[in-house]
């Protein structure tokens, strides 16, 4: 029966599902974690700065193994590195639930970001690799949709376990959703690689880089550890500047490496095509533009508008649910009429999100505010499916692995550079009014003044964020076709 399916027209969804499974659970995990961390500090007697650790040391992981992790599955196989990333994904995601420590809870996290990893940089290539060229940008589009839903689920299911069971139940209830995932994946998953799906030949995937794993492991290191920390210390402060110039080195080494080396981690001279350098690109300034207004944006409704937690996280509710309904729309039409004009269209939405949104006032109202949410989610929603359809067009379906774990790199690494750039305008915009230069002085019944100062750093912030938009959507429009698969 397993084989029957396996060699069916109906494959394709078979292994969907089985992947799409295992990354709801992955994403509403992520995001849950933060609504548990004033528990956990409670309950181990810390103070955040240590439990945000909690969420650092599993951000920074996924972050930096995610292009080994992709490598290695283009090379051993696919299903072999999702498959091992799922199932040390579910183990230590019950250490972290029964740790009776917070150094244990902190290394648990550690290792449970390995194998979100593993996942992460092998779910969408599977998805590319069972699905046929012309069908590529809906299977990608469903895929964001699921990525979506779990986003959504992940902060209420959180906050409902917590008030029920504890903080403990926040990492646990994955675990029947991982272990279905694991299952249908071992009975359903094709044992090929994508190389092998495609015909390819096996001798393009004899080597793993080693020097460039710890090359790129290093770098990105380096360069989230100072951005994360950045507005703690200041951008200009020894630490943070030692950590730049270091990546700035071990980039260069990077580069160096892997336009000598004949296993190339990452091939470089995927570059040199426009449809993926520039794909790349406009991806990355979309997400470092674009994801500041999630960040900021529920400082204002609560710190200036004087919003609830529960009437903040609603605002942003139907900007969500236009996202997980215009990802698989976007990549369906990609399929049929080309991804230019979606992409194009998309990010002149978020340019003018972010435009409406940096004329707010401390007297806006939230007719002001839910349209730039919706405008940008979805602008986010019509780009992002038919541009990862027109990157992974340009590569070989041997190299899907690493370049699905590149993609995600950019999404995550964007994500960090968006929120400390943000947070370094609005701070230094508040400090140069002569209020403390901390979004923590955002709060309700704060001193006269400090909503105006924060409310002009935020208008700063996004007239700045307008213009990466602007520039992401002219390299959207300027680039070539992607190559026939």
């Amino acid at each position: 029966m397993i084989t029957a399916v396996r060699q069916s027209t109906n494959y394709k969804w078979w292994a969907f599902i089985a992947v799409a499974i295992g990354t709801f659970a992955s994403v509403a995990d992520q995001v849950s974690v933060n609504v548990a961390l004033h528990p956990i500090a409670g309950h181990f007697d810390s103070d955040i700065p240590t439990v945000q650790w909690v969420v650092i040391s599993y951000t920074l992981t996924i972050s930096a193994l995610l292009l080994p992790m992709g490598r290695l599955s283009d090379i051993i196989g696919l299903k072999k590195v999702y498959i091992i990333g799922s199932l040390v994904f579910a183990l230590f995601a019950i250490c972290a639930g029964i740790s009776a420590n917070l150094g244990l809870l902190i290394g648990s996290r550690f290792i449970q970001g390995a194998g979100a990893a593993m996942t992460q940089g092998t779910g969408m290539a599977i998805i590319a690799a069972s699905f046929p060229a012309n069908e590529r940008g809906k299977a990608i589009g469903f895929m964001m949709a699921v990525v979506s839903s779990g986003a959504i689920v992940g902060p209420a299911l959180g906050g409902f376990l917590l008030d029920l069971f504890g903080w403990r139940a926040v990492f646990l209830v994955n675990i029947p959703m991982i272990s279905l995932s694991i299952g249908l994946g071992l009975a359903v998953l094709s044992d090929h690689t994508a190389a092998r799906a495609a015909g390819g030949p096996d001798q393009q995937r004899t080597g793993f880089d080693w020097q460039g794993a710890t090359l790129s492991t290093g770098m990105l290191l380096l360069l989230l550890m100072s951005v994360t920390y950045a507005h703690r210390f200041g951008w200009t402060s020894a630490p943070i500047v030692a950590g730049l110039v270091g990546f700035v080195i071990v980039l260069g080494c990077f580069i160096w490496w892997e336009l000598r080396t004949t296993n190339p981690m990452l091939d470089l001279r995927y570059f040199r095509s426009p449809v993926f350098s520039c794909g790349a690109s406009a991806a990355f300034l979309t997400f470092m533009g674009g994801i500041s207004i999630f960040f900021l944006t529920p400082f204002y409704l609560q710190g200036v508008l004087g919003y609830t937690p529960t009437q903040t996280g609603l605002t942003l509710v139907p900007g969500a649910v236009c996202m997980l309904f215009l990802g698989p729309v976007s990549g369906r039409l990609s399929d049929r009429y080309g991804w230019r004009a979606l992409t194009v269209g998309g990010l002149a939405l978020c340019s003018a999100s972010l435009f409406i949104l940096s004329r707010l006032t401390p007297e806006s109202s939230l007719s002001t505010v839910l349209p730039g949410l919706i405008l940008q989610s979805c602008g986010m929603g019509l780009f992002f499916s038919p541009n990862a359809s027109s990157v992974l067009s340009s590569v070989s379906r041997e190299s899907y692995g690493v370049i699905s774990a590149f993609l995600n790199l950019i999404r995550n690494a964007g994500n960090v550079v968006s929120i400390a750039v943000a947070t370094a305008i609005v701070t230094a915009t508040m400090g140069s009014m002569g209020y403390e230069p901390s979004l923590a002085a955002v709060q309700v019944g704060a001193a006269e003044g400090v909503g105006h100062a924060f409310t002009t750093g935020l208008r700063y912030t996004y007239l700045g964020m307008t213009c990466l938009m602007l520039v992401a959507m002219s390299i959207s429009a300027l680039r070539g076709r992607p190559k026939a698969d």
